[in-house]
């Protein structure tokens, strides 16, 4: 459609054609004013924007512990607990993690013949100390008394705990052993095979 010469009226399909066009040049012009907004606001930094800081190294420190009669020396981060040091650092992974709250006895070792919860202690405080894991506990040309015991006794249950069974039974009196882990006090295969090797 040509220029409309002034004065003189448009068709309807004329008028149809000439708003299209003043809607289209509306547009255009207001996409192109949006535009120019969006990369002028991008472009100026935020006046709250923070530098990203590095995180801090978290701290270590060199410990050293006996474990089933191997020296073993670490550089460890302050936080790890001595479960952690025996499981993810050493492999002794005999030594299980169960509720890491010092409740279900999964974590058992023996520190000094102590029986302890690996989970609760870093392994940082127990610098110097000598440690037993199951995997020191026996071996298979020559089981401890009390893995023969469960054995015998049919007392291995879920195959979980059985071990921290062993470590806090192991060489008990009958009292102690009486006390000994959950899995050995409630069901009978576990507190057979625990009395029987405390001589009851």
């Amino acid at each position: 459609m040509g220029p409309r010469l002034r004065g003189t009226p448009l068709s309807a399909a004329g008028m149809i054609e000439y708003g299209r066009r003043q809607e289209a040049g509306s547009l255009t012009a207001g996409l192109l004013v949006g535009s120019a907004a969006a990369v002028a606001v991008t472009a100026v930094p935020s006046a709250h924007a923070q530098p990203t800081r590095p995180q801090p190294s978290p701290a270590t420190m060199p410990v050293s512990f006996e474990v089933n009669g191997t020296r073993h020396d670490l550089d460890l981060d302050t936080r790890t607990t001595l479960l952690d040091a025996l499981r993810e650092h050493l492999k002794f992974t005999g030594t299980k993690k169960g509720c890491d709250h010092g409740q279900c006895g999964a974590c058992t070792v023996l520190v000094n013949g102590e029986r302890i919860n690996s989970c609760l202690g870093l392994a940082v405080q127990h610098a110097g100390d000598k440690v037993t894991t199951i995997e020191g506990f026996g071996t298979l040309e020559q089981l401890h008394p009390m893995q023969a015991a469960f054995i015998k006794h049919d007392g291995y249950q879920c195959g979980y705990h059985p071990w921290a069974d062993m470590l806090g039974s192991g060489g008990a009196s009958r009292d102690q052993a009486r006390r000994s882990e959950p899995c050995a006090g409630r069901y009978r295969g576990p507190a057979r095979a625990t009395l029987s090797c405390a001589g009851a």
